[in-house]
């Protein structure tokens, strides 16, 4: 691997606990999983991991830029704008799953478009971007003319990432064409069979909308229930959920498909990417907060 860079594209906002605040964003979880999963060893200059979105003038917004360089996330393209820094008051259940509370018309809602993304785009190796940052018109322009811009080959990686009521069947179905992964969960599976007018079992599902929307890549998270991926090329991996003590389920799908990105850049086989996505997955689940260090054994050289 020499000179990719990664680019996490949309929210950046804290999840604010019952114990306090902790930083997150699905696209800002997503960077700084893929910061964490470079082993030290790597050169520094063959892989860069920056985050394009806006945080507020505030001290939300001084920390979420602290956070993000401490993780060696880049953030020359993250700016300081007037509206106030995202947040989303978190509630755990039981068993330690999420329900999310946003706060609306914040900075990431309004990411501006500059030569210097134009820039950026053009030399990204892989992009991944969702459904909730395009929730206002402007930043949704910007993440479509970044993704749109962004070569062709490289990976585009679409977190459907349904958070009600902050998202439309047609900026999903806007989105879809954009991308060559998608990323959905147990959930967002019916949702996106509804809105393509699919019907059929899981399998069946997967494997009609991999064809559907010219996709490289699908994958499916189900919690507990493990993982299915499915390829362009018929290739099916499916592994069960892995035994592991839940501390909180925030940020384990973004580190699952931070994992997925970054085995698809260095050519591995379905199966090896898959194993370790779910292995870096239930490690995230077993820590506190969204983005914990991952350890030397799960990154790649």
């Amino acid at each position: 691997m020499k000179n990719q860079v990664i680019v996490g594209l949309g929210e950046i906002l804290w999840d604010v606990f019952p114990d306090g605040p902790r930083f997150g964003g699905a696209p800002a979880n997503f960077a700084c999983s893929a910061a964490s999963l470079i082993a030290a060893k790597t050169s520094s200059k063959s892989i860069k991991v920056e985050m394009v979105s806006a945080v507020g003038a505030d001290d939300f917004g001084r920390r979420a830029l602290d956070e993000l360089q401490q993780r060696e996330v880049g953030t020359d393209f993250v700016p300081m704008l007037s509206w106030p820094t995202g947040r989303v008051d978190v509630r755990l259940d039981e068993s330690g799953h999420a329900s999310y509370t946003f706060a609306e018309n914040t900075a990431w809602d309004n990411v501006p478009w500059s030569d210097s993304l134009q820039e950026l785009a053009l030399r990204t190796s892989a992009v991944c971007f969702g459904t909730l940052g395009q929730r206002s018109p402007t930043s949704q322009a910007t993440i479509r003319r970044f993704v749109e811009t962004v070569p062709r080959d490289s990976l585009r990686i679409l977190d459907i990432n349904l958070r009600p009521p902050w998202w439309t069947d047609e900026v999903v179905r806007q989105s879809l064409p954009l991308a060559n992964v998608v990323k959905l969960n147990s959930d967002e599976l019916p949702e996106l069979a509804r809105i393509l007018n699919l019907h059929g079992s899981e399998e069946s599902l997967l494997t009609a909308i991999l064809a559907k929307c010219s996709l490289q890549l699908i994958v499916l998270t189900r919690g507990g229930d493990g993982s299915r991926l499915v390829n362009r090329s018929g290739e099916v991996s499916d592994l069960p959920g892995e035994s592991v003590e839940i501390v909180d389920t925030v940020g384990a799908g973004d580190s699952f498909t931070a994992t997925v990105a970054m085995g698809l850049l260095h050519g591995m086989a379905l199966p090896e990417i898959h194993r370790r996505a779910a292995a870096v997955s239930a490690y995230v689940c077993s820590q506190p907060g969204a983005n914990p260090s991952i350890p030397p054994q799960l990154q790649f050289d």
